[in-house]
């Protein structure tokens, strides 16, 4: 196979993409067969595929509901989803386009270090992360929303048609964010290419605060094509837009290929720079409630955290990316009740769910520190917590900006969703790194904590359970008692508590304290 830096055709052929197509279908032949537990994976995939068929299908059955209690609620959120459902579109691409960027690329499906072993081509590497697309949280849940939102507003005889023009669109700017995200990767690889693209990001975050402080951010955003796609799917004339997407879709795979050869045959500037620094020692840490050992432990897990590329966008991303939707599409309350869920699902997901990855080959040194096991856990786990709360709270936040405040009932169930989700997903996270820990390299902003099926396994139940969770709640915010959400969130923290517990008693165990160790060592 030819090296990331050959800029020669693959294998003597004047065009590349037969072998790269050809090398793509080894890998993920080679990752398939690494899956531990195939049943699993077998029946993960399932769930999704008929979440999915569930989000375009059920939801159009919503303007049949004319009795109830939420009747009122239903109706409310359609005809707010029907001017707003072209920004939606518009969200999605952007969104793809800040996951690729935050990813330097996209996923990869061979990891930096056994690519230096066995090379694969730019093409490839293109290819297999627009693969790995799907098994992203964020892009699923993308999807799943704007199925469910095309469902909720087109009228039953014209779902079909419309749902088709959905998915194209998801695929079309599932690779135009790639292509964009491997133009921005090139751009940050070169000599000033950091700050620059700093930078403009933002410049672009000032104009759009800026636009929407004038009132004019709306009207721009329904002045896109995606407002002429949106209206032309909800009608008979729906094949117009569906083959426009799908002469669309092979032009934006073909046009990514050339900024990720230019990117992958650049130095990553960034994670050189990390694993070549130079760190002075800081004065111990004075603290005030918690333990000495605890405070020492608890910054050494942030500066892991902070110091890794991938993590310092992932947590960026995920905090502004949800409240960029509600800045444009100005969301109700009992919309924005799920997207703290959402947000701390995916903020697990950046190294939560294998927490202890983070220490790599310094987990051998870690455990000889004179400290007890239970310190170790509780200040890796109230790092997690940290960055659970700081994602999730960007996003409630930005919410706040652009909605203002809520009712004195919505408020109390947005704080108590708040609080359920975050120490559910906490719990979660932690028996999750305990029970099944990974050996991976995290210096690579396109790496992932775990194995790409077991990373969709994780994505699917965490997004699940945070998303049933904020339904719930967002049910009891339009009921006429406030102390219902107080009433039923100690029974979620008593369950989530317990789990936790759970988890801290067998890392405890000093053989599956071993176990975990020597996993995570071997990197």
């Amino acid at each position: 196979m030819p090296s990331s830096t050959d800029g020669q055709p693959v294998r003597g052929t004047s065009d590349p993409w037969p072998a790269a197509a050809r090398d793509l279908g080894h890998l993920v032949a080679f990752r398939a067969r690494t899956v531990r537990r195939r049943g699993a994976a077998l029946a993960g995939s399932a769930l999704v595929l008929g979440v999915t068929v569930a989000f375009a299908t059920l939801p159009s059955r919503s303007r049949s509901v004319t009795d109830g209690i939420f009747a009122d609620v239903l109706q409310t959120s359609v005809r707010g989803l029907e001017g707003n459902l072209p920004l939606g579109f518009a969200a999605v691409l952007l969104l793809g386009v800040a996951a690729s960027m935050a990813g330097g690329g996209g996923r990869e499906l061979l990891s930096r270090t056994e690519a230096m072993v066995h090379p694969i081509s730019p093409v490839t590497e293109h290819l297999g992360a627009l693969v790995l697309t799907p098994l992203n949280m964020a892009w699923l849940i993308q999807a799943w929303g704007l199925l469910a939102a095309t469902a909720m507003v087109t009228p039953p005889e014209r779902t079909a048609g419309a749902q088709v023009v959905t998915v194209l669109w998801l695929l079309v700017a599932a690779a135009l964010g790639q292509a964009v995200g491997w133009a921005v990767e090139g751009v940050r690889r070169t000599t000033h290419g950091v700050v620059l693209v700093r930078a403009a990001t933002i410049a672009l975050g000032l104009v759009a605060m800026l636009l929407h402080l004038a009132g004019r951010l709306e009207d721009i955003g329904r002045a896109l094509p995606t407002t002429w796609l949106v209206d032309t799917a909800a009608t008979s004339r729906w094949p117009l837009p569906a083959l426009v997407l799908l002469a669309l879709l092979p032009a934006a795979v073909w046009l990514g290929a050339w900024p990720a050869r230019w990117a992958l045959g650049l130095p990553p500037r960034e994670e050189l720079r990390v694993d070549s620094d130079v760190h002075e020692a800081r004065h111990a840490p004075q603290p005030r409630w918690l333990s000495a050992d605890l405070a020492m432990l608890r910054r050494l897990d942030r500066g892991s955290v902070w110091r890794s590329v991938g993590m310092r966008r992932g947590l960026v991303i995920l905090g502004l990316g949800p409240g960029l939707v509600v800045l444009v599409a100005g969301l109700e309350w009992t919309s924005i009740l799920l997207l703290p869920g959402l947000g701390v699902s995916g903020a697990a997901l950046l190294f939560g769910v294998n927490a202890w990855c983070l220490d790599g080959k310094g987990m051998v040194w870690r455990e000889t520190l004179p400290v007890p096991a239970a310190v170790a856990f509780d200040a890796r786990a109230l790092v997690v917590a940290e960055c659970l709360v700081a994602v999730s709270g960007l996003t409630l936040f930005v919410a706040l900006v652009r909605t203002g405040l809520p009712g004195p009932t919505t408020a109390v169930a947005v704080v108590t969703c708040w609080l359920v989700v975050v120490v559910q997903v906490l719990a979660t996270s932690m028996r999750w790194s305990v029970r099944s820990p990974y050996s991976v390299d995290l210096s690579s902003p396109r790496a992932t904590p775990a194995p790409h099926a077991a990373m969709a396994g994780y994505a699917g139940r965490l997004s699940l359970s945070t998303t049933l969770t904020g339904i719930l709640f967002a049910a009891f915010a339009v009921l006429p008692a406030w102390w219902v959400s107080l009433a039923f969130a100690p029974l979620f923290l008593t369950w989530s508590g317990v789990r936790l517990v759970r988890a801290r008693r067998q890392w405890l165990e000093p053989t599956e304290r071993a176990r975990i160790v020597l996993t995570a060592a071997a990197v």
